[in-house]
């Protein structure tokens, strides 16, 4: 379900050799500093956006299906107070990541829920545990991480996984749910974990890819929960709604309660986006898949391409089929894919939420410009998406920008500050790839595409 947006937003950089540009880094710092750890400041996240109406029919659709598309007859949620409790050793900043998130949801979405050792069993709880990524993948083989209704722990869930007791559509009034995240992966991915399954245990269950500002959706942009999540959570758990409640009973109280919630949502603007066609999430699950193989990917992208011109669209639906057609395109077609890139960003820009999306394409764009020299061009592109990056808490967005904008600095000359700014993103760069090696390689990646321009530039 997760971590697509690394691949696609950051598929720009190709691999190269390594180089020892963090040892240096380090030495600079000082051999007996300490490692700094991330931290991106107080909670920004971007707000709704939305009319109330159009998050009125946003509830419904995530509310009453299944990712699979599989119905979801009633209204489920807990009722009560809920408590979190950790299984297992956390890695890293995992339980910093929780404890905050948990005082996100707490002050913005308005849920009691707090942390726990041991919940007693009247408690409504979810349970997180953190288990290496071959174990969860050798039973269910697609996921990175995901939740589960009815159980505390993995091994109850291996024990009822072929039980209707998991079964989330038949769940009514939800006592219980189980987290299962791997611990053996980034940090930034286990913080993306925790927002999503965390998110689904305490509300709706599917996913949209026309959603731009919403952590529920399979592109993978958002990476930690936003504005409009946080108030999708605060109405979905709000006293005006209750177990058991029908699709129509829920339609009828939400727009007396997205108006009371949130005020500024009460105009008249958005039009309804309509149905998304299962075809085209088909062919964009397609496009987004790292198993098919570089032919069956462009076919998914041009197929998704092709139905969203059909259907009209020209939302962010639109901006992702021209994205991914882009992105994917053989070389030899790099005008008409620049094309789509420019368009997809504009449409993404007239999105809620798509700034986010648009940073991603100013960086695709600041790599080319960087190849080819054009440095003013790149240090304008990440100077306007590095503060949607850090806004948004993607810590590898903000880092691949950092380095990008600093390998422009060092061919302008500016050696100091290229190496200054280096330096500062290490705490980003560390907590979004995980490894001093994956670090390395990704400052590597970017190192030779300017010494690419340097030489292209010596000819």
């Amino acid at each position: 379900m997760k971590r697509i947006v690394a691949a696609l937003s950051l598929a720009a950089l190709s691999a190269c050799a390594p180089a020892d540009q963090v040892q240096r880094l380090d030495s600079q710092a000082g051999a007996t500093a300490p490692v700094t750890a991330y931290r991106p400041g107080t909670p920004d996240p971007l707000p709704a956006g939305r009319s109330n109406a159009e998050m009125v029919r946003d509830f419904l659709e995530l509310g009453f299906a299944m990712e699979s598309g599989r119905p979801i007859g009633q209204f489920s949620r807990f009722e009560g107070p809920v408590r979190v409790a950790v299984l297992g050793t956390a890695p890293g900043q995992a339980t910093s990541d929780l404890d905050r998130l948990i005082a996100r949801l707490r002050a913005e979405a308005g849920i009691d829920i707090a942390r726990t050792n041991a919940p007693s069993a009247d408690e409504n709880a979810i349970t997180v545990e953190f288990l290496p990524r071959r174990q969860m993948q050798a039973v269910v083989p697609s996921a990175a991480c995901f939740v589960v209704p009815n159980v505390d722990s993995w091994d109850a869930f291996v024990a009822n996984r072929r039980s209707p007791l998991i079964d989330w559509t038949q769940v009514v009034q939800r006592h219980r749910a189980a987290v299962f995240v791997p611990s053996d992966t980034t940090p930034q991915e286990v913080r993306d974990c925790l927002h999503e399954e965390i998110g689904q245990a305490l509300g709706p269950l599917n996913d949209l890819f026309r959603l731009s500002d919403s952590i529920f959706n399979d592109d993978n942009f958002q990476t930690t929960l936003t504005g409009f999540d946080m108030l999708l959570l605060r109405v979905w758990n709000a006293p005006d709604l209750a177990p058991g409640m029908t699709r129509d009973q829920v339609a009828a109280r939400l727009p007396t309660l997205f108006n009371r919630l949130n005020p500024a949502g009460r105009r008249h603007d958005g039009v309804d986006a309509g149905i998304t066609p299962r075809a085209w999430q088909q062919a964009i699950e397609q496009a987004l898949s790292s198993d098919g193989g570089l032919t069956r990917r462009r076919a998914g992208a041009a197929r998704a391409l092709s139905l969203a011109r059909a259907q009209g669209w020209q939302d962010n639906r639109l901006a992702l089929s021209l994205m991914l057609s882009a992105r994917l395109a053989p070389r030899d077609q790099g005008e008409a894919a620049l094309d789509q890139l420019l368009t997809a960003a504009q449409l993404y820009r007239a999105a809620p939420g798509g700034e986010v999306h648009a940073a991603h394409i100013d960086m695709h764009l600041a790599v080319q410009a960087l190849a080819n020299g054009q440095t003013d061009a790149v240090l304008e592109l990440t100077g306007r998406a590095l503060p949607v990056a850090m806004r948004s808490e993607n810590a590898a967005f903000v880092a691949s920008l950092a380095f990008i904008r600093a390998e422009a600095l060092t061919l302008q000359g500016r050696d100091a500050e290229a190496q200054r700014l280096r330096l500062d993103s290490m705490a980003a760069a560390r907590y979004g790839f995980g490894s001093e090696a994956a670090v390395r390689a990704r400052m590597d990646e970017i190192a030779q595409i300017g010494s690419a321009a340097q030489r292209l530039a010596r000819l």
